[in-house]
């Protein structure tokens, strides 16, 4: 919370996707804080504007930089003083509304508010800035340079880079579209089979230990998925896309209240605030005279006693089968926890496989303390857990024991209606127990055609095909296979139904990018498809990207892996349940387990194009 706690926010909106305000919120008292700075500093002051003179800025603003979101870069439909005139692709997120007064008919900036799309709806969020900040934003807009070169006076970068209210503001905005979406998971835990500690798994405030009382049946939250640990890397337009459904203000209502009163954000924690508001507190959550209780753990767990980590893991590649293009193997891996201590223990563990030459990326929970880190593979971390599941740190590794599913994907099309595919395929080469695949798919989209049938026997596994993609079960969910080197092969070939030419509005096959896009295309105004116009200047002779599929230029070009395993991490990173140790010191048992996941694993068609970015020599 850190970020947070020097951020207050002015006002927020949320709009649905007719661009109507369904719900919006203003805080006097941050807003009397700006009236008297910016009178202090000559600037004009107006009041935060009415729902329906924010809804009227936020359709001009789509009209004029060409969606929602906008264009990011400097194109020839920008104009001087838009957001898309400072030429920098965060302004998609943090942008500008010019507001008419209704009143009278003055025109005032707000920025920088941020915008964040969350299903059906766009969420606005204003946080407070000083007006230096805000004089310096309207210069850039009207700078005839563009760009945001590194050293330049008064860039964008440097202008956020004093701003760390804009990292709240993100806080809440997508805390918010969580709640109104439902969309409210938990890291995953594995936990051993056995019976449930009283159903604390089964609801919220069970999630969290809460035993000392009755509990009352609290509100269902969405089932956790293994995408929502770690990103999915799956492509979404900006457009609101999530059917219509009933807004909830009143959980709306009563998560502003508690987490940012006053509009300064304290707590935004929503499982926190739900037990809260659900048990309030009685005489027996006394912490521990000579203990001060930390803001994440505002209740002390009573119950059965354990400890549960679990190494979770992401796997992406991009696999070429091409001696020019090396292959490319990246981990996304974060370390779930879940700590069913009584008390305010503090935790102490070394965590082994952080070598700084191999890990990337690594930050931990701000529950955590770690000294800085000597260069050897391993790391001390003592923390002091938090109620329910949390995660405790997140790095960014290389694969340390090689290439989970290697080989090769070929397809050319023999006629236009009709291609020859062949995959060639290792599984687990090399790998030794107790590593096990519980799954392992792969898939061949071809989001512009449709497919008509399929011939061909694979060496392991079946075969099925959906209207635009076949799919290669080599090995079904629930037959999970050991640690041994598979081979697969699977020769074929797959008809398509007759070809319709495709123009540059039309992304084919009944997938419109038009359809499913907020962007608006006028031919009047020459108003233009983002993606399709970045496309269009990076490589003119491909046809334009299918906004679902980002990787599929040609329709044809790729096939995706699917799988999951258990047994170790790929990144190396481990945690010995003997070596963990609990203060004050208390017998429990500690649990530890691992998950490994594809990500976007890519299998480039070897006889067609594909994406590579080039690696700068050493």
């Amino acid at each position: 919370m850190a970020s947070s706690s020097c951020c207050s926010i002015r006002g927020l909106w949320i709009l649905n996707n007719q661009d109507t305000v369904v719900f919006s919120r203003r805080f006097s008292v941050v807003e009397r804080r700006w009236s008297v700075a910016a009178k202090r500093e000559n600037v004009l002051f107006s009041q935060l504007p009415t729902d329906s003179e924010l809804a009227a800025a936020f359709i001009q603003r789509k009209k004029r930089e060409g969606s929602a979101c906008g264009y990011g870069i400097r194109v020839k439909q920008s104009n001087e003083g838009s957001d898309s005139w400072v030429d920098d692709p965060i302004m998609r997120h943090i942008v500008s509304l010019h507001v008419k007064k209704e009143e009278n008919g003055e025109d005032h900036t707000l920025w920088p508010l941020i915008l964040h799309t969350k299903g059906q709806y766009y969420i606005l969020v204003l946080p407070l800035v000083e007006p230096d900040h805000l004089k310096a934003y309207n210069t850039l807009c009207m700078r005839s340079d563009c760009g945001n070169g590194v050293g330049v006076d008064g860039n964008l970068s440097s202008l956020l880079l004093q701003l760390p209210c804009i990292t709240g503001a993100f806080m809440v905005a997508h805390v918010l579209g969580d709640i109104i979406t439902s969309d409210l998971p938990e890291p995953e835990v594995v936990v051993s089979a056995g019976p449930s500690v009283g159903g604390l798994l089964d609801s919220l405030t069970g999630s969290i230990g809460i035993s000392a009382r009755p509990k009352p049946v609290a509100p269902p939250v969405a089932a956790s998925t293994n995408s929502t640990a770690i990103g999915s890397g799956s492509a979404t337009s900006e457009a609101p896309k999530t059917a219509p459904r009933n807004l909830d203000k009143d959980a709306l209502r009563s998560f502003i209240s508690t987490a940012m009163p006053f509009g300064t954000p304290l707590d935004l924690s929503y499982s926190n605030l739900t037990a809260i508001r659900t048990n309030g507190f009685s005489p027996t959550d006394v912490p521990p005279a000579d203990c001060k209780q930390p803001a994440w753990k505002p209740y002390l767990y009573k119950g059965k006693q354990r400890l549960l980590f679990t190494v979770h893991e992401t796997v992406n590649a991009a696999m070429y089968d091409r001696d020019e293009i090396p292959d490319s193997l990246s981990i996304l891996g974060q370390v779930n926890c879940r700590a069913e201590l009584e008390g305010l223990p503090d935790i102490l563990f070394p965590l082994t496989g952080l070598d700084s030459k191999r890990i990337e990326i690594l930050s931990f929970h701000p529950c955590a303390q770690v000294p800085e880190q000597g260069g050897g593979d391993k790391q001390a971390v003592m923390f002091s857990p938090p109620l329910g599941n949390f995660v405790l740190l997140r790095y960014q590794a290389p694969c340390s024991i090689g290439v989970p599913v290697k080989g090769f994907y070929q397809l050319s099309m023999v006629s236009e209606n009709e291609g020859a595919f062949l995959f060639k395929l290792s599984l687990m080469e090399g790998y030794k127990a107790p590593l096990t695949m519980e799954y392992c798919t792969v898939t061949m989209p071809f989001p512009r055609r449709k497919v008509i049938s399929f011939d061909g026997t694979p060496s392991i596994g079946t075969v099925s095909y959906t209207k635009h993609s076949v799919e290669w079960k080599i090995i079904p969910s629930g037959r999970g296979v050991g640690a041994k080197s598979i081979e697969a092969t699977f020769p074929g070939t797959v008809k398509f139904g007759p070809w319709k030419s495709q123009s540059s509005g039309d992304s084919g096959s009944g997938q419109g990018g038009d359809e499913d896009s907020d962007v608006e295309i006028e031919q009047g105004n020459n108003m233009v498809n983002l993606e399709e116009y970045l496309m269009e200047k990076m490589n003119k002779q491909l046809p334009a990207v299918d906004l679902e599929e980002p990787f599929c230029w040609h329709a044809y070009n790729y096939a995706k892996v699917s799988f999951k395993m258990a047994g170790t991490s790929f990144s190396g990173i481990t945690i010995d349940p003997k070596s963990v140790n609990i203060f004050p010191s208390v017998k429990v048992p500690v649990e530890y387990s691992t998950q490994v996941h594809s990500g976007e694993y890519i299998l480039w068609n070897t006889l067609g194009k594909c994406q590579v970015a080039a690696t700068p020599p050493n």
